[in-house]
């Protein structure tokens, strides 16, 4: 993570100016709360973001995320207006970052399940915020759309995040027509991960919730950090590097836990050690 662990423990010695961030039990909620415009992504938000992602990451209290929009546009992207100097003055004191935020891989580092919660159009850079998720929940009135190009422009970070969610010619066919589609399309393409009706979104978030809560917190994270490293890593490193990371998560205390409750006929207490 670009925020040491060490500098991120306490959220509420910070001001966040583009978030609303809580945590409730082990679930942390981040709401993006930009909806004057339209919750795009600037320099603040973009430290918020990853300042909130490394305090989750580094916190075993904290088993899964939620992330959420308020107005009528979940993200438009990044404000390029920021971006190119014209900054807002903001009361945030979150930290500058020791280097250059990279959005696609703060995610891809949590290793921890990630729901993003759709209600509203997503386009252009914000699927760098949906595609980092484990989970998308989409209310079937929300689109998605990459216009880049017809603005001159190309969505060249977004394309890498997008492999690791679409085929190659899905990406190409949505890169270069530009147009919009809907959430039961995007879910056929595998970039929803299931599309509800609007009225039943909160309920959907909360069904899944309750499946991965009730599950090994240590087990989910040592198992994605094994899934992004072993897609870096030559096929025939592959088995041999995951029987590794198999006899790491035997010896934690979630798997005794795990063995325990089985033979003695009761749901396990996870501690997410």
């Amino acid at each position: 993570m670009i925020y040491p662990q060490e500098t991120c423990t306490d959220l509420s010695a910070h001001s966040f100016a583009r978030l609303l961030v809580r945590t409730d039990g082990n679930v942390m909620h981040i709401s993006l709360n930009r909806p004057e415009k339209k919750n795009a992504m600037d320099p603040v938000l973009f430290r918020e973001l990853a300042f909130a992602l490394s305090h989750a990451k580094g916190n075993n209290a904290i088993w899964a995320v939620v992330l959420r929009a308020n107005g009528d546009v979940f993200c438009s992207g990044a404000d390029l207006k920021a971006f190119a100097g014209m900054a807002e003055e903001t009361d945030s004191t979150i930290p500058e970052p020791a280097g250059e935020i990279v959005i696609g891989d703060v995610f891809e580092q949590l290793f921890k399940p990630c729901i993003a919660v759709v209600h509203a159009p997503v386009m252009a850079g914000g699927f760098l915020l949906i595609c980092g998720c484990t989970h998308v929940l989409a209310a079937d009135t929300a689109t998605f759309r990459l216009p880049e190009v017809k603005r001159g422009l190309w969505p060249f970070q977004v394309t890498a995040s997008l492999l690791n969610v679409l085929s190659p010619r899905a990406i190409m066919d949505l890169c270069m027509r530009g147009n919009a589609i809907d959430a039961a399309e995007a879910e056929r393409l595998g970039l929803v991960t299931r599309s509800v009706p609007a009225t039943d979104l909160e309920t959907a978030v909360d069904a899944l919730l309750s499946d991965i809560l009730t599950n090994s917190p240590t087990a989910i994270r040592l198992g994605l950090q094994a899934f992004h490293t072993m897609r870096d890593m030559p096929a025939s490193e592959r088995h041999t590097y995951l029987r590794e990371q198999l006899m790491q998560c035997i010896q934690t205390e979630d798997a005794s836990e795990g063995l325990q409750a089985f033979m003695q006929k009761r749901n396990p207490v996870w501690t997410g050690q």
